[in-house]
């Protein structure tokens, strides 16, 4: 069986794939990839099925050694570096690997999350139906933790088919630029008209206190109605934007908890998710409300895009280097509104 030994790695860094779903009831949110639509470029580039688990770092990179077999690899996400026994390998393309090599990976240069995919996926048991680490819940990952060096990840042997590949397009993770969509509610009551026209009409700030949990963003203070700034506890989804006494909003995300006590202005639409998941501190943007039909459409072209995205592919070597496709692999300043 081939294995990816784990050499070195930050403390962010974990196995995570679409994460799991029917469980908020009893207190377990979904956990999942930060930023889903990076995670499956990554495994489109090995031939994996888009949701196959992965390898997730946080800010910093990672070391690991091939043992035991060939496999091709993947890495994408916040313009991260992939080098094969110290060669660089091209953004959007995949490496195939001869056991005894090195993988490295530099730290992050314009964002938050990068994913490493291998082909055939890791030969992880799943638990309560996913791979994810839900590090709150002791839940997923390697038997309820994170990656750290020494680790010896199983990989699911399958056959190599055809050259390395690499996209002939832009990447769908960086087609969308822009404010951060959100749809209104479910305590839209809770806030009067000026602190409705402060949320959509200031930019706020990411702040240093993020994770995988969320977001505290900085900025101009949302005014409450006079209903104040507490709830009865409700249902927190991924994406729900609370606003505590202090007015400075909070993102909730994949490790978010499953409920919580101050009202929610609004909800960031799933299409945005890994958007702002990838903003690093500094980043300054703007929020949009959009209606229902225009989320719907959001996420059926997302879907779309990624399927262009595989269709793409050609050999690695095929490629035309052209301006128009380098600029659009260039991680630059679209990170905020």
């Amino acid at each position: 069986m081939s294995v990816l030994i784990i050499e070195a790695c930050g403390p962010g860094t974990s196995i995570q794939d679409q994460g799991r779903f029917g469980y908020q009831r009893f207190g377990l949110g979904p956990a999942g990839a930060m930023d889903r639509v990076s995670m499956a470029e990554a495994n489109i580039l090995v031939g994996n099925g888009p949701d196959t688990a992965a390898v997730e770092m946080a800010v910093l990179g990672a070391r690991f050694r091939v043992d035991g077999g060939r496999m091709r690899v993947a890495l994408v996400g916040a313009g991260g570096v992939l080098r094969v026994d110290g060669v660089v390998v091209p953004p959007y393309t995949s490496a195939t690997v001869e056991s005894g090599q090195a993988l490295e990976i530099a730290p992050v240069r314009a964002g938050f999350f990068m994913y490493l995919a291998v082909s055939g996926g890791f030969d992880i048991p799943p638990q309560l139906g996913s791979r994810a680490l839900h590090s709150r819940g002791g839940v997923g990952g390697l038997g309820g933790r994170g990656c750290r060096a020494g680790d010896r990840l199983p990989v699911i042997d399958v056959a190599l088919q055809g050259p390395d590949v690499t996209a002939a397009m832009v990447a769908p993770s960086q087609q969308v630029t822009g404010p951060v969509r959100v749809m209104f509610g479910p305590q839209l009551d809770y806030f009067s008209s000026a602190g409705v026209t402060t949320f959509l009409g200031e930019r706020y700030t990411v702040t240093t206190q993020t994770d995988r949990m969320g977001i505290r963003l900085a900025g101009p203070k949302i005014e409450h109605s006079e209903k104040g700034y507490n709830i009865v506890s409700d249902g927190i989804a991924t994406g729900s934007v609370q606003v505590p006494g202090a007015g400075e909003p909070l993102v909730q995300l994949a490790d978010r908890g499953t409920t919580g006590g101050y009202p929610k202005i609004a909800t960031v639409i799933s299409a945005d998710h890994g958007r702002i998941a990838q903003f690093p501190a500094g980043t300054k943007f703007q929020f949009l409300a959009v209606t229902r039909a225009q989320a719907v459409t959001a996420v059926r072209e997302q879907a779309a895009a990624l399927e262009a995205f595989k269709l793409s592919l050609r050999g690695a070597g095929e490629t035309d280097l052209t301006s128009e496709r380098l600029l659009g692999l260039n991680l630059n300043e679209g990170w905020g509104g």
